[in-house]
């Protein structure tokens, strides 16, 4: 018998006031609420607004004309409104976004760069359309490598791939940050 074991079966009042303490936190950890995060911010008819709603109520000014900013625009259109009709805009999000390419292997014998490495920052703000207030900033970055051949279509295409990926992480990024703003911040 362990010296543990001893001093559980002699101490009566140990015993005793571990379990009370076990109980105490199931009854607290029973309190916790665990809920979806697009699901309501309170009870059934208290009129709390829904986080999905709120992020389909988002007007996304232009981020670009180029591949990735493309793709960023389309992909936080779709996060936010989830294919449905949108509603009214109460929101403003604008995003500044800055990608780069920069080599980082070298063929051996050749000097020629044999992979890439695509990088995305975007910066936004959430403001309010009726008083212009802000209510959210934040910055977001991705990274993507791709391979670099001697074929030129293929290298095209792993760049435009490359550039969609970037582009749909930061989407991802930016739509949870504001999904969680959202369902903290209900009622304020």
């Amino acid at each position: 018998m362990s010296l543990f074991d001893r001093f559980i079966k002699s101490d009566r009042g140990f015993r005793t006031l571990v379990l009370a303490g076990l109980l105490a936190f199931g009854f607290t950890a029973g309190g916790c609420q665990i809920r979806p995060l697009y699901g309501t911010a309170g009870t059934a008819g208290s009129g709390s607004a829904v986080v999905s709603d709120e992020m389909a109520a988002i007007d996304i000014a232009s981020i670009g004309t180029d591949v990735p900013a493309r793709t960023l625009y389309n992909e936080l259109t779709f996060n936010f409104e989830r294919g449905t009709s949108a509603p009214a805009k109460k929101y403003r999000l604008v995003v500044l976004k800055d990608t780069s390419t920069a080599s980082v292997a070298v063929e051996q014998f050749s000097d020629v760069p044999s992979a890439y490495t695509l990088t995305m920052n975007a910066s936004f703000v959430l403001s309010d359309l009726a008083t212009e207030k802000t209510l959210m900033t934040g910055r977001s970055f991705q990274s993507a490598s791709f391979d670099f051949s001697n074929q030129r279509f293929a290298n095209l295409r792993a760049s435009r791939d490359a550039e969609e990926r970037v582009a749909k992480a930061v989407a991802e990024d930016i739509t949870a940050r504001i999904a969680g703003y959202f369902a903290t911040h209900q009622g304020s």
